[in-house]
């Protein structure tokens, strides 16, 4: 996977922070550099290290399914994809403000499931790990650091379009690795 399609990618994963971040912004009437930090350091984190947990698990069985590896990419990352584009049309409440520890930790790990199957895919697929753990992480703690400061600017409107773009992304990064390995001979 060359440099542009980890930087899609990581942006792509950073979507589901990005919401949730966008969330936490608007649900607070004043920031503080606590929030930034807490924020970015535990989407980030979780959405670098969770991508590893993946590899490790795919490298485990890579060898019985290298010859469909761009196949399980591809479903992978379009079921990902999916599942954010029908999440991008739920209704989404902004009723918790809290930024304590506990309820972080949860939002961090639920929104870096996606990066878990990712880090499956990666274990299919030529990635420079560590590149794309650095860009998923460094990119997400980004996104994460603007969002706050966005939706407590003007709001939770733009939480389902983040969502609805990174699902669309996935989507296509998937088509991408599957048409790259079919149309690769």
């Amino acid at each position: 996977m060359d440099l542009s399609s980890l930087i899609i990618l990581a942006c792509a994963l950073a979507m589901d922070s990005f919401a949730v971040s966008l969330s936490k912004g608007f649900s607070v009437e004043k920031l503080h550099l606590k929030h930034y930090i807490t924020t970015g350091v535990l989407f980030g984190g979780f959405q670098a290290v969770m991508p590893v947990i993946g590899f490790v698990l795919g490298i485990g069985f890579a060898s019985f399914i290298a010859k469909i590896d761009h196949w399980v990419a591809f479903g992978l990352l379009s079921f990902l994809g999916v599942k954010m584009l029908k999440e991008s049309f739920a209704e989404k409440t902004c009723d918790n403000n809290h930024f304590d520890l506990t309820t972080m930790l949860a939002l961090a790990f639920a929104t870096s499931i996606d990066a878990l199957a990712v880090g499956v895919s990666f274990a299919f697929l030529q990635v420079n790990l560590i590149l794309a753990v650095i860009l998923i992480g460094f990119i997400t703690c980004i996104f994460c650091i603007f969002a706050l400061k966005i939706g407590n600017s003007f709001g939770l409107y733009l939480q389902n379009k983040a969502e609805f773009a990174g699902g669309v992304i996935l989507i296509l990064l998937g088509f991408k690795i599957l048409l790259e390995h079919l149309f690769a001979d």
